[in-house]
């Protein structure tokens, strides 16, 4: 099974995501067009928590972890046939693109290009890919915006990054974690395989990157 991180941003910076009705709807997306069938009029999710279809769906991808930032997008995903990839992210990208332009009365280009599909060749970066996708969001918290420095202390409060991250909804951490926001989307189990308590796992890898006493300290001098 070939891993790919996918992630594309609006063209010259433009958020994707104004609010909470185009965050459910890209959501709603990545449900609706992982399906080899051709995509079906847009309808509105009728539950925010998960989405019913009776339909039996062939899926395209696996979707193995995502995260909404406001201009830009991360999704984990691995081919169930082949092109199911390309496919998935036309239909994704397009359908999005004409809900967005539809709302906000705009025409062209929604998107700086085609998405970029980065392989996970390496372990390392299979077991840092999901961390990774699912700190994102601490851009926007303040006193952690660092994250990404791990060595260099890049967190004030582990605990409060963790709480942070379990009031964001637009990622699949919370799944991971044990509290069902969009269990429909996702397949867990290999990277569940690969990390057991993913809760836990999370913990420890933010306790890593908090600050020390001495850091504090020179921080605050």
């Amino acid at each position: 099974m070939e891993i790919f991180h996918a992630l594309n941003r609006g063209v010259d910076g433009r958020d994707l995501f104004r609010d909470d009705q185009d965050r459910i709807r890209f959501v709603h997306d990545l449900f609706e067009f992982n399906d080899q069938r051709p995509a079906p009029h847009m309808r509105a999710p009728s539950n925010i928590g998960g989405f019913v279809n009776p339909l039996i769906r062939r899926r395209l991808v696996d979707i193995h972890g995502w995260c909404l930032m406001k201009n830009h997008y991360h999704l984990i995903l691995s081919e169930r046939i082949d092109g199911g990839m390309s496919l998935f992210l036309r239909k994704l990208n397009i359908g999005y693109a004409n809900y967005f332009n539809e709302r906000y009365v705009r025409t062209g280009t929604l998107f700086q290009g085609r998405t970029k599909k980065i392989p996970v060749q390496q372990q390392a970066h299979f077991l840092y890919l999901l961390h990774y996708v699912h700190l994102n969001p601490l851009d926007y918290l303040s006193n952690a915006q660092n994250w990404r420095e791990r060595s260099k202390s890049g967190i004030k409060s582990s605990s409060e990054a963790l709480h942070y991250l379990a009031t964001y909804r637009w990622s699949s951490y919370l799944d991971y974690a044990g509290y069902k926001n969009f269990p429909s989307l996702l397949s867990t189990s290999l990277f569940k395989d690969s990390l057991g308590n993913y809760e836990r796992e999370i913990r420890e890898f933010l306790k890593g990157a908090e600050y020390e006493e001495a850091d504090l300290y020179e921080f605050a001098t």
